[in-house]
This record gives C-alpha cells, sequence and structure tokens, in this order.
C-alpha cells in the first residue's frame, strides 16, 4: 500500500475508501437496481466515486489528487461493491416481483419455480 496510496495511513484509506465510498457505492448500487436500471450503470456511479474519493484523500489528508494508481484502486472497490449490491437487491426484487416465477437461490441469485416441478414429474 505504500506505492498505492503513498503518504497516506492505512486509517486513512480504510476510512475514505472503504466506509465512505464503501457505502456509498453499496447504497448507489441498490438504486441502480431499485430502478430496474441495467447492471452498467454502476460502472459509471463506480468511475465517479473513484473520483470523490480522490478528491477526499487529497481534501483531508494531503493525499495525491491526481493519482491513477490510487484512482483505479478505488474505482475497483467501488465498483464490485456496486455490483454485489445490484446483484442482491436485483434478486430479492425477482423473488418479490414475480413470486410465482421464482424462488430465491441464495442471497446473489434466483432459480425459476417451473424447473422444479418439471423435472419431480
Amino acid at each position: 500500500m505504500v506505492g498505492l496510496y503513498a503518504g497516506e495511513s492505512s486509517v486513512q484509506v480504510i476510512l475514505v475508501t472503504g466506509v465512505l465510498g464503501g457505502g456509498a457505492a453499496w447504497l448507489s448500487g441498490s438504486a441502480i437496481a431499485s430502478a430496474w436500471r441495467p447492471a452498467w450503470h454502476v460502472g459509471i456511479v463506480a468511475v465517479l466515486l473513484g473520483g470523490a474519493a480522490r478528491f477526499f484523500h487529497f481534501a483531508l489528508f494531503q493525499g495525491m489528487l491526481l493519482s491513477a494508481p490510487s484512482f483505479a484502486c478505488d474505482t475497483s472497490i467501488f465498483f464490485i461493491a456496486g455490483m454485489i449490491a445490484w446483484r442482491a437487491r436485483r434478486a430479492a426484487q425477482m423473488v418479490r416481483q414475480y413470486p410465482w416465477l421464482y424462488a430465491p437461490a441464495g442471497p446473489l441469485n434466483w432459480r425459476e419455480i417451473r424447473q422444479e416441478n418439471e423435472a419431480q414429474r
């Protein structure tokens, strides 16, 4: 982490990238799925949050503002958190909206109920 987040402590990186940015990415991914938007919208939000995180590192902790490796790391963390939230919300939506078609298959997936009935025959 010395080369990636030069001049910043682990606590600062965890606070800004993990807690603030990761929480915002999670909420954004969930909101995007709630609006029935496609998953690629999470990528756009992750890039914007990556820029905001770089600014917070710069403004609060005198980190480097224009650091491509730090921006890429922040953005990838936000993208992963947002996609997990998007998928979890989408799975819950599919089961809740279409209970006659789908049943839960874990926290991130759903399965068709018809397949179960046909397999039993």
